[in-house]
Parts: structure tokens; sequence; C-alpha cells
């Protein structure tokens, strides 16, 4: 049984973010767009929690408001516990550890953990905490911005605000 989950939306000028929170822990941030993902994993991790439309917790909300003014290390200390596999939940991990203004690959990642690119793509792609657990960081070995569950748009967005890629 989990704690009540507080579903907030959460403005950014790349599009609503839908965040499932539980008190100042993130469990879920994903573009509003894509509630099909924030659907599946609910019902996949959280069928027996009870979900109450709220506000966003206020710190949480400061957080998000100062990465997209500038502060692209805002979002660094939120505490998060998504749900996921084992091998899931290490990729995720990892993904928190790629700094802020640099990228990686799978390929990378994939030999860091003892695991194979696509097992670490697949996992990449489920990551139900985008942002925080920043997985537009990773890209294809050949420098390509690959895969982007948010949308490669936003992807090419995020990583020319934390000065990554130069505006086209």
């Amino acid at each position: 049984m989990h704690d009540a989950l507080v579903l907030s939306t959460q403005k950014t000028p790349i599009g609503d973010l839908t965040l499932i929170a539980q008190g100042d822990t993130v469990v879920v941030c994903e573009f509003s767009d894509h509630e099909d993902r924030v659907a599946r994993q609910l019902r996949r991790f959280y069928s027996g929690a009870t979900i109450k439309n709220d506000a966003l917790n206020k710190n949480l909300s400061i957080s998000f408001e100062a990465y997209f003014s500038g502060d692209i290390n805002a979002l660094n200390a939120l505490k998060t516990n998504p749900a996921g596999s084992d091998h899931d939940l290490r990729v995720w991990t990892f993904l928190r550890k790629i700094p802020v203004g640099t990228t990686t690959y799978y390929g990378a990642i994939a030999q860091n953990l003892a695991s194979s690119p696509r097992a670490v793509g697949g996992a990449n792609g489920r990551n139900p905490v985008a942002l925080i657990h920043p997985c537009h960081r990773v890209i294809g070995a050949d420098g390509s911005l690959t895969g982007y569950a948010g949308g490669l748009n936003r992807k090419e967005w995020l990583l020319q605000h934390e000065g990554v890629l130069l505006a086209l």
C-alpha cells in the first residue's frame, strides 16, 4: 500500500509536465501530451494507490521554475523514487550522474553497468522521471539525437537550454 499520490501539472516553455509525487518525492514526471505513459506507470506500479489532483508541492514547483528560468542545476537535488525493474533502476540511477551540460551514449552506460546498449536504451525509454533522471542527455554514439519519449524537438531544446547544443 502506498501513501496518497498527488497528481499535478507544471507549465514549462516546452509543454506542460504531469508530475506525480508522494510528498516531496517525485515518482513520475512526464510531458502531459504523453498521458499514456503516465497511465501505464500508474497501472503497473501504483494500482492500489489513492491519487488526488492538487497543486504541486511548492519546493518542487520552485525547482522546475528555476530550471526553466536558467538555473540548469535546479533539479539535481530533487528526491525521486521511480518504480521499475532492478535493471531499469540501475540505469535510471546512472542517468542522475550525467552532469548538466554533457551527454553520454548508450554504449558507454552499458559498459559502465555491464549491460548491453539495447537494454540500456530500453530502460532509458521507460524512464518515468524525465528531466530529473536526465535521459535527454543520452545520445547515439555517432552524436545523433536518437529517441526521446518527449519528442526529439524537446530533447534538442533541453540540450540547447543546458548548453550542450548551440541554438540553430
